[in-house]
């Protein structure tokens, strides 16, 4: 009996730094579009802007300020339904030195997909890595990144319902196409603004939010206050332009 005891002691004290290295405060997966309404010049601005974001002060110390003080992030690339790629697998961030890793993978990636815009299917992902992250975490965020509506995959709202529906919160960084190409109008520019479209059928769940972009060049400083808001709960504005 005596023996039975130690080695159940023992588990007990080696398990212990197991989990606790597994916790976060927050699990958070980057879905980022790449369909063909995104040139290279804009895909290139929204990688320097995660990277920005990542690394900036205000982020740091959101994460830093936690109850553990880490939270664990990937990111996805999607285009069409079959256009679907982890392009970062879970890291933990909780210092500059982890944040810049990620930052410095993030902005060495290549671009996945040129295709269609399936968010359904990158929602679906994020859910799927979500449930298999193996970390402990009071919060897990979805961050939908685009610049128009879901043209391909199954219908997004039904993607978002179920993420909800597991507990999962996604908010929608919207990025507003003010010059489109005629082909490209009722994509980026559905009736009612591409904002509205996301509060309606891609975000959901406790404090959700959308954040409107009008320019690529403030994506960084977009991407900062979501983060933020995100990790420390903060207030930010459903608007950004390049003069604020």
């Amino acid at each position: 009996m005596r023996t039975f005891v130690w080695l159940s002691a023992a588990c007990i004290t080696f398990a212990a730094p197991a989990w606790a290295a597994d916790s976060v405060d927050l699990t958070l997966v980057l879905v980022s579009d790449v369909s063909r309404s995104i040139d290279d010049g804009e895909f290139k601005l929204e990688k320097d802007g995660y990277a920005s974001a990542f690394t900036s002060k205000q982020v740091i110390e959101a994460i830093q300020g936690g109850n553990i003080g880490a939270i664990a992030v990937a990111y996805v690339e999607f285009a069409s339904s079959f256009e679907v790629r982890t392009v970062l697998d879970w890291q933990v961030i909780h210092d500059q030195a982890s944040a810049q890793e990620f930052a410095d993978k993030l902005v060495g990636a290549p671009r996945s997909f040129w295709g269609r815009t399936a968010i359904s299917s990158g929602i679906d992902r994020a859910v799927q890595l979500l449930a298999e992250s193996g970390f402990e975490a009071q919060r897990r965020v979805i961050d939908v990144c685009g610049d128009g509506t879901n043209n391909a995959g199954r219908d997004v709202s039904e993607a978002r319902d179920d993420a909800v529906g597991a507990g999962i919160t996604i908010n929608g960084l919207a990025i507003i196409n003010d010059h489109p190409v005629s082909w490209t109008y009722a994509h980026v520019q559905p009736p009612g603004g591409l904002p509205n479209y996301y509060r309606q059928n891609v975000t959901g769940g406790p404090a959700s939010f959308v954040l409107e972009v009008h320019d690529f060049h403030t994506f960084g400083e977009a991407m900062t206050r979501k983060l933020v808001t995100e990790i420390a709960a903060q207030d930010v504005p459903v608007r950004l332009t390049a003069a604020e």
